[in-house]
């Protein structure tokens, strides 16, 4: 505790100057000395402590007049015991004084504390404005990358170490240095804010970036024109389209209504009265001669279809009818092309059909179907030929379609195939909207039933023909029998 107590001595004579010198009062022993330095008289002061006059009187500058600004000082070693008691005049005065040195050591302390907190808030503060100042410098550049760090502004100086033995703590001109560079922290940072809306706002476009908006808004401007030229061609072509088909048509009927007239004037008055009595040639096989039905088909989940033909062809039999809807071409279709066999389509699914039908001969058929498993039947001249299932299971037959008899449709009511095309006879085609009974279709064959179909019935107002195709006298019975 003595040696402690020494070390504070000895830092509270290094700080403040020494008062008047007096000479040092002699010792008789080394425990006296010792005590008389750490007690000195009231009269003596710290005098004590400095050494003699003479060294104060040399130590260190002065100012004109006055004590010196500091002076050396020399620490005596202190006893380990402190004495109880003592005699003569300084006694009495011990205790005070050191209660003295104590509360001025307790002072010191507290004020070194305080100091070192208040240096240490000055550099974090510091820190974060130097951070916040390189961002705001980084944001400026124009290059892309992390900001540099800032340099450390002037005036800055490193925070002074605590004090140690023979070096007095920090004094507050450093604490009043720090508060001036965090000012200049704060106007630095304050002027860039300031300028960085005026270098935005100011900011002009150069010569490339203008001539490449430039640039743009031509091509914008030439992709417009482009794109409404390419609208009024497309319209023209429509139109043009259009205006030919209608033309086609017109003429077409002009050639069938003079083709019937002819064939009336050639043959004399039609030698039929019923509205079913008659059948449909086409002797050629072309891609434009045809007859259409004017009626179409409801939406069906079964169906049963007869007619009879007698086909003309030597290699395929073509396409007796095809049934074609806005979404699906070949909804129904009745084909036999080339070499393959003759094949019933339903929704593009396929069933091949063991009929033969290439004799020249009038023949009965009929085709029936249910979306029930996808089950079908085949009948040639009342007998059934063929049967099976899974053609188009839990399919529904699409409504608002075009039946063509003659051609097979790649489009809704149009682009036919001449190689796909039908050549011979057709009558009585009828549609049903359920599955026949054996027994009816071998009635119909027989001419023994005069069944209508209750969805599609033939009739002369309900079949229109095209392209050179033409209507003529059928009697059913008559005809089979002579084939």
């Amino acid at each position: 505790m003595l040696a402690f107590l020494g070390a504070i001595i000895c830092i509270i004579a290094s700080v403040h100057p020494a008062g008047t010198a007096a000479p040092a009062a002699p010792a008789a022993d080394n425990d006296s000395a010792a005590a008389a330095s750490l007690l000195p008289a009231a009269d003596k002061g710290l005098g004590a402590l400095h050494g003699p006059a003479e060294a104060l009187a040399s130590a260190g500058p002065r100012l004109p007049g006055g004590p010196p600004l500091f002076s050396r000082f020399v620490c005596t070693p202190l006893s380990s015991e402190c004495p109880a008691t003592g005699t003569g005049p300084a006694s009495g005065a011990g205790p005070e004084e050191l209660l003295a040195l104590r509360s001025a050591a307790a002072q010191l302390r507290r004020t070194a504390l305080e100091q070192k907190e208040q240096i240490r808030m000055d550099q974090e503060t510091i820190r974060e404005l130097t951070g916040k100042l390189s961002r705001c410098e980084g944001g400026l550049r124009n290059p892309p990358g992390p900001p540099a760090a800032s340099p450390p502004a002037a005036g800055l100086r490193a925070a002074p170490r605590p004090g140690t033995m023979g070096h007095p703590p920090a004094e507050p001109p450093a604490v009043r240095e720090l508060e001036e560079a965090v000012r200049a922290l704060q106007d630095r940072i304050d002027r860039i804010e300031q300028e960085l809306p005026a270098r935005t706002n100011g900011s002009v476009p150069t010569a490339p970036a203008l001539a490449r908006d430039a640039l743009h808004t031509k091509m914008e401007q030439l992709e417009e024109q482009l794109l409404s030229k390419i609208l009024t061609l497309q319209k023209e072509r429509q139109a043009a389209s259009t205006d030919h088909s209608q033309q086609q048509h017109n003429i077409e009927k002009e050639l069938n209504s003079l083709q019937n007239r002819v064939m009336e004037l050639e043959h004399g008055p039609p030698g039929y009265s019923p509205p079913d009595a008659f059948k449909v040639t086409i002797p050629v096989q072309n891609n434009y001669m045809y007859a259409r039905m004017k009626k179409s088909l409801p939406e069906l989940y079964a169906f049963t279809i007869c007619m009879w033909l007698k086909s003309k062809a030597t290699t395929g039999l073509g396409t007796p009818f095809s049934y074609s809807v806005p979404s699906q071409a070949n909804e129904i279709v009745l084909l036999e092309w080339g070499t393959n066999p003759l094949e019933l389509l339903i929704n593009d699914k396929v069933a091949q059909l063991p009929l033969s039908l290439k004799d020249k001969a009038w023949h009965h058929i009929c085709v029936a179907w249910t979306t029930r498993d996808g089950k079908w039947s085949a009948y040639q001249d009342g007998e059934q030929r063929g049967a099976g299932e899974n053609l188009a299971s839990w399919h529904a037959i699409k409504p608002q379609g075009v039946i063509i008899l003659g051609q097979e449709q790649d489009t809704l009511g149009g682009r036919f195939d001449a190689t796909q095309a039908f050549v011979g006879e057709l009558a009585q085609f009828s549609v049903w909207d359920h599955m026949l009974a054996p027994v009816e279709i071998l009635s119909l064959a027989n001419c023994t039933s005069h069944l209508q179909g209750n969805v599609i019935q033939w009739d002369d107002q309900a079949v229109e023909v095209f392209g050179g195709a033409s209507k003529g006298g059928f009697t059913a019975c008559e005809e089979g029998r002579k084939a």
